[in-house]
Formats: structure tokens, C-alpha cells, sequence
């Protein structure tokens, strides 16, 4: 049932391509994406926001008032707007994060962008963000989007995933390590 819902292929996947075509069609593949970015961090800021998105107790018209309202607050575009209440009117709203993300992944692919995802324990500043950006750029060999988030768990050093791959030079990680060698020799 999860996997429905990921990838290009599930409820997400098929709901991005739409606004994509129709961002396509419109020329306004990079205003749509900043408004759905914009609404992302929005989601993922509000924790009253994604109780509502996720729970099937609102009402379809509840669930559509507040994101009119959210939109309007938002000033996104007149595309974005109608797409999001198409998709709180299908009663989709608790797979909107996803349906953003696929969206925003899809665009980058088609503009050969590769985006990775970087766990860091403190946030970045602006040198240490633009050094990795061109550490990775002369890895993967292209156009990097990298997407920044903070886990103070790590204490130390950064996660980087592209694609499938991972390294994890994180300082937890390397305790970790270190207490399975240790456990090894005693």
C-alpha cells in the first residue's frame, strides 16, 4: 500500500506529471515550482497544518477552505491554487508533500538536475553550502540541487544521499563503529 503512493508510477507520481504537463503547457514550470516549494516548507513547518492534510475527520470542504485560505496567504499563482484544491477536492491532500516532491524531482531530471539529500548535525553556512555543491557537481558531473536538513543526533559531520547511494560521514555513525570494534575485541 506505501509503495502505491511513491514514485512517478503511484497517486503521487501521476498527480505531478499532470501539473508538470500543465505547468509545461503554461510556461510556468519554475513559478509553479517555487509556490510548491514555498507550500512544502509550509507543510513541513506546521505540525496543525499536516494534522489537517492527513485527517480524514476534516471534510472535504473544510479541507479545501483552509488551503484556499493558505494559498491566498501564500500568494501563489493562479495554476498551483487551482491544482491544490483539485487535489483537496479528490480528497488527496495527505499525499501533497509527495506529490510536491515528485514534482520538484521530475522537473529537475528533465533538466538533467540531480538532487541530493544532505543530513547535516549543524545547519551550513553559506561557504560550507556552496563548497558542497561543487564537491558534488564535480562528482556526479551536472547540475546538483541540494536539499539541506538538520538531525542534531548526528552530532557531527553529514549524510549525503544521490541517488542510491549514501555516504555517511556522520560522527554518530563512527561511535557506532567504534563500539562494535570494541565489543569485537573484548
Amino acid at each position: 500500500m506505501a509503495s502505491e503512493d511513491t514514485g512517478l508510477s503511484g497517486v503521487a507520481g501521476r498527480y505531478a506529471l499532470a501539473m508538470l504537463d500543465l505547468a509545461d503547457e503554461k510556461k510556468q514550470l519554475d513559478p509553479v515550482a517555487e509556490d510548491l516549494r514555498g507550500l512544502l516548507a509550509a507543510i513541513e513547518a506546521s505540525e496543525d497544518l499536516r494534522r489537517m492534510i492527513r485527517s480524514p475527520l476534516f471534510t472535504r470542504a473544510q479541507q479545501s477552505k483552509v488551503m484556499a485560505s493558505i494559498l491566498e496567504k501564500a500568494g501563489v499563482g493562479e495554476l498551483t491554487r487551482r491544482f491544490v484544491l483539485v487535489v483537496a477536492e479528490n480528497r488527496r491532500l495527505f499525499v501533497l508533500p509527495r506529490i510536491i516532491k515528485a514534482y520538484l524531482a521530475e522537473l529537475g531530471r528533465r533538466r538533467g538536475e540531480v538532487t541530493a539529500e544532505v543530513t547535516s548535525a549543524a545547519p551550513l553556512t553559506d561557504a560550507q553550502h556552496a563548497a558542497l555543491v561543487e564537491a558534488l557537481k564535480s562528482k556526479v558531473g551536472g547540475k546538483v540541487q541540494v536539499e539541506v536538513e538538520i538531525d542534531r543526533s548526528l552530532i557531527g559531520g553529514l549524510i549525503v544521499k544521490v541517488g542510491s547511494r549514501m555516504i555517511d560521514n556522520s560522527l554518530r555513525s563512527k561511535l557506532q563503529r567504534l563500539q562494535l570494534a570494541m565489543k569485537g575485541v573484548g
